[in-house]
């Protein structure tokens, strides 16, 4: 049996999109640094290099997750004015990831919980929130969103949005896009009758 080879182009790269793509086929306990390296096409020690295990690879792609999640919800704040309309953006996005990384998600939330969270993950997070914190205080300051500490607000606002992605993650775009302005009515007028 011919030895592979240890040096790839861009192996850390092609690790993640393998973890990724089995991540999404068949969950994490089936995800494998020894298989990724068979598919890669390199030594079984080639990964080490990379990831020390299979826990920095899992920590690695969630990061990536938080990574692509900020660019989506950026990109989608960054048109329109005004705090419904910049609510309901990140709603969509934050929607949108879900349908498309329904598997990654799970994984990045599930991550943070661990006992040795890397910094760097947590520091993801807290960009994701301070994301949703910039319509927030912009609503606060045009008085469209009721004073108050913005920091709970956006927390109201992304556990909202994860449980209601969470939620609709096994159906259509189509059906719950037309769902999101309620969703968002709720959360910027509340529950108590008018």
């Amino acid at each position: 049996m011919a030895e592979r080879p240890y040096h790839h182009g861009d192996l850390r790269a092609v690790l993640l999109s393998g973890a990724e793509r089995t991540l999404a086929d068949r969950g994490p306990a089936a995800i494998s640094l020894r298989e990724l390296a068979r598919e890669a096409g390199v030594s079984h020690a080639a990964p080490g290099r990379h990831f020390k295990d299979k826990g920095a690879l899992l920590d690695a792609l969630a990061l990536s997750g938080f990574q692509r999640l900020k660019s989506a919800l950026q990109e989608a704040t960054s048109e329109g004015t005004g705090a419904r309309t910049r609510i309901l953006a990140l709603a969509r996005a934050y929607v949108d990831f879900t349908l498309a990384n329904g598997a990654l998600l799970d994984l990045m939330y599930s991550r943070k919980h661990d006992s040795d969270v890397p910094d760097r993950l947590i520091t993801a997070i807290e960009e994701l929130l301070d994301i949703v914190l910039a319509p927030i205080l912009q609503g606060q300051h045009d008085g469209e969103i009721v004073q108050g500490d913005p920091n709970s607000i956006a927390h109201t606002v992304v556990s909202t949005l994860h449980g209601f992605a969470s939620l609709t993650a096994d159906h259509s775009k189509e059906k719950f896009d037309g769902a999101l302005p309620e969703v968002v009515h709720h959360l910027l007028h509340g529950l108590a009758p008018r």
